[in-house]
């Protein structure tokens, strides 16, 4: 017997005003009342809502919506046409007879065809057929009836030799009947592209920057939820078992397809998945669909499913579809996309692979390369998946082998800073001094464009053997300035040669809370850690106008409280790394570039020393909720200090955001004064210590001086400048000032729009703690 062909005729329904849609499928079959049928008659998602009777009609059974379609059910006199009655079309309805003998005692997939090529499909059939025992298939093809029509047979051609079609409807339930079902109205969602372009794959980066696809109905995701029901009554109503899952889903062997087993028990395992909807109590089995991906794909090769040997390691994709037991399940229950709804209880739950390579291959869109599809650092291979490949036959590539780098006994604790600066020259000393007193031992700057002898002070450091001074190389290199000193950085022996690495800048300070305060300790406290992320500690002004040359870490101790979400710059954090080669490069918040072959070599650990999630590894850049720590190490950022150096802080413009100024936005989102903070304190005379021994050095004061006086210099100069005379003004104002205090009552997009949208009940004396101003997000 040939693959079977049919298609749901739409019919077109007119009413005296308008054009209110179509009937998808109507079906007719004998009532118990002599001389009545009952007609099913199933309406696309085109009938407009306003064109359906408010009431039902005296010959209306009942009525539903599914999936925003609706579904009537009516009598209809044994010898006359069907027609709802609301509806003036004098032209009868088509409702033929359900045909559920074809099917009746098979167990069956119900999967819908998007574009899958006929390799896909017929690896797909010959799969299910030998490891599930699928003995009825009913293939809903999306493609236009013709189009349909010619793949169903070109299928029978493939599958010829390979399986064994079934015979007459009604006989021995021996073969595969195979239907293909096609509709003459497209069932997709009209507002939408191909289902198989890259812009709606789930794991897709880069979407921003993606040509939205044109609404195509014929191949965008299903919308005509309704068509699981029409199946169900014009086919399936007498099948054994029914399964839903897609033609690029696979479901491996149920011994490794099971996921729970909750409340059941027997003596054996069931050998196939509708064995399982037998067994399960409630009749239906839940399964559970992860996506799956090939690491690559050979050039000039078609995807196969067994080229899908990897899995995110950071993610779990749940992707819900069903098998039910039609003698055993409730007949009162509606067949939808992702549940039989009326059923809760789904004690047993089994696992499928999405493929999709061969999801989103089958409309071309993706052009081979997996990494359309989903960041190829967050891929890892599965044993089971590998498995499964084996299983196939099938020879995928495989992801390239990586090792950890051994780094020397010696090596293993020495610490290297890697940093930018512009015109930072009076604040070196003090940063440079702290850092070498609680056990940094090198340190690699990059400047560019300064003029206040940061880079002749740094040339001297270099001299005198302190620190490693590089002109920064972003000029030729198209990226901006942090980033290009970064990738340079990598070439440098000090990096390649260090234990552990950290980018940070000079305002930036490590405050190690655990033993004396020196890295030793830290590194002690978390023997394991490859990677230990330090949380910001946003610090203010502190009402500190003028620049002095004083310690920062002594004059500056007002600061946000810990637990500050807001900004979002507040838990923003920097990473030191040990240098065995888990990642690709060097990153501004902590190294980029896993790779993936080493996430189980990672031993990352926030501030207070706990595991960070795995989710974090790829893009991660600040605490959360569930990752901020602060009981081991912060990273005390005082990204203001006075007043008066912020004039220059700003008129040098940033490092990394050269694009973006550094106004009243910035000081409003990083002057936080609401709480206060001496820790860092308790290091300041190994600090100072260390400070003086430098100081002694008549070049190196000198030098600094030097840099103090263009500082001083520059601000008088800014001062005398109408414009930023006035935006001192506001700077020290007693409205920036209240607001620095008042950072808990607003909302995040507070932040963005800046401090100007604040109304002035906000800075009253005895504000409420329960006050809360926000503003719409931009």
């Amino acid at each position: 017997m040939p693959v079977l062909i049919r298609t749901f005729g739409s019919h077109r329904l007119r009413s005296a005003d308008d054009d209110p849609g179509h009937v998808l499928q109507a079906l007719r079959q004998p009532s118990e009342i002599p001389g009545l049928d009952i007609a099913r008659i199933y309406f696309a998602p085109d009938v407009l809502p306003d064109a359906m009777p408010a009431e039902a009609s005296p010959e209306e059974l009942g009525r539903r919506s599914i999936g925003g379609s609706l579904n009537v059910m009516l009598h209809v006199p044994r010898d006359a046409p069907v027609r709802y009655p609301v509806y003036g079309d004098d032209q009868p309805i088509a409702a033929p007879a359900p045909e559920t003998d074809l099917f009746a005692g098979r167990d069956c997939i119900l999967a819908e065809r998007n574009g899958e090529t006929l390799e896909t499909v017929r690896d797909w059939i010959l799969w299910h057929c030998e490891h599930h025992r699928m003995t009825g298939l009913i293939m809903l093809d999306r493609a236009p009836p013709e189009e349909a029509a010619t793949f169903a047979r070109d299928l029978e051609k493939a599958l010829a030799g390979k399986v064994d079609l079934a015979g007459e409807a009604g006989g021995p339930v021996r073969g595969l009947m195979l239907l293909s079902l096609s509709c003459d109205l497209p069932l997709g969602k009209p507002s939408t592209g191909p289902e198989g372009h890259p812009f709606h794959a789930p794991d897709a980066p880069g979407k921003d920057r993606m040509e939205v696809p044109e609404a195509d109905p014929w191949t965008s995701h299903l919308g005509a939820l309704i068509v699981f029901e029409t199946i169900r009554w014009r086919f399936l109503a007498r099948a054994r078992a029914v399964m839903n899952i897609d033609m690029n889903d696979l479901l491996p062997p149920v011994e490794d397809a099971i996921l729970s087993m909750a409340d059941e028990s027997w003596d054996e395992l069931p050998e196939t998945v509708f064995d399982c909807a037998r067994h399960s109590s409630s009749g239906v089995a839940l399964l559970s669909g992860e996506r799956v991906f090939p690491w690559g794909l050979r050039k000039g090769k078609a995807a196969t499913f067994g080229d899908h040997i990897c899995r995110r390691f950071d993610s779990y994709s749940y992707h819900r579809r069903w098998c039910i037991a039609l003698d055993k399940a409730p007949a009162a229950v509606t067949w939808r996309l992702t549940r039989i709804v009326g059923i809760d209880a789904l004690p047993i739950a089994l696992r499928f692979y999405r493929c999709m390579a061969l999801r989103f291959e089958a409309t071309g869109h993706h052009e081979g390369k997996v990494s359309r599809l989903v960041p190829k650092s967050s891929l890892v291979e599965s044993q089971p998946l590998l498995d499964l490949a084996e299983m196939m036959k099938a020879k995928p590539l495989r992801m390239p082998e990586a090792k950890i780098v051994p780094i020397s006994r010696a090596a293993s604790e020495r610490v290297v800073i890697v940093t930018c600066m512009k015109n930072e020259g009076p604040f070196i000393l003090e940063w440079l001094a702290y850092h070498r007193s609680i056990g940094v031992d090198d340190v690699l700057v990059y400047t560019n464009d300064c003029t206040d002898g940061t880079d002749t002070f740094l040339d001297l450091l270099q001299k005198k053997g302190l620190v490693q001074h590089r002109d920064n190389p972003f000029r030729n290199s198209g990226l901006k300035p942090q980033h290009a000193a970064l990738a340079a950085a990598e070439h440098e022996d000090v990096v390649k040669n260090a234990g552990w690495i950290m980018s940070m800048d000079v305002d930036e300070f490590i405050n190690v809370h655990v033993g004396n305060g020196h890295l030793s300790d830290l590194f002690a406290a978390v023997p394991h850690a490859n990677m230990i992320s330090m949380t910001w500690r946003l610090f203010g002004n502190g009402d500190v106008e003028e620049y002095q040359d004083e310690f920062l870490t002594a004059r500056f101790t007002r600061c946000a409280p810990k637990m500050t979400r807001k900004p979002h710059q507040a838990w923003g954090f920097k990473t030191m790394f040990q240098n065995i080669g888990l990642f690709k490069k060097l990153g501004v918040h902590r190294p980029k570039g896993l790779k993936p072959q080493l996430v189980e070599q990672v031993r990352w650990v926030n501030g207070s020393g706990r595991p960070m999630p795995r989710n974090e590894y790829r893009n991660a850049w600040r605490s959360t909720t569930r990752t901020v720590g602060y009981d081991l190490v912060t990273l005390n950022h005082y990204a203001l200090r006075s007043a008066e150096s912020f004039l220059v802080k700003r008129d040098r413009g940033r490092v990394n955001h050269v694009d973006r100024d550094q106004g009243l936005h910035y000081w409003f989102r990083m002057n936080n004064n609401a709480d206060e903070d001496h820790s860092i304190q308790r290091a300041i005379p190994g600090m100072k210590a260390e400070y003086a021994r430098l100081l002694s050095d008549p070049d190196i004061a000198e030098a600094h001086d030097a840099c103090v006086e263009a500082h001083e210099n520059r601000i008088a100069e800014l001062k005398a400048s109408p414009e930023y005379a006035a935006f001192y003004q506001d700077l020290i104002g007693d409205r920036l000032r209240l607001l620095s205090r008042r950072h808990i009552h607003f909302g995040s997009a507070v932040f963005h729009a800046g401090p100007q949208v604040i109304p002035d009940e906000a800075l009253q004396e005895d504000l409420p703690e329960s006050y809360f101003f926000t503003v719409p997000e931009s």
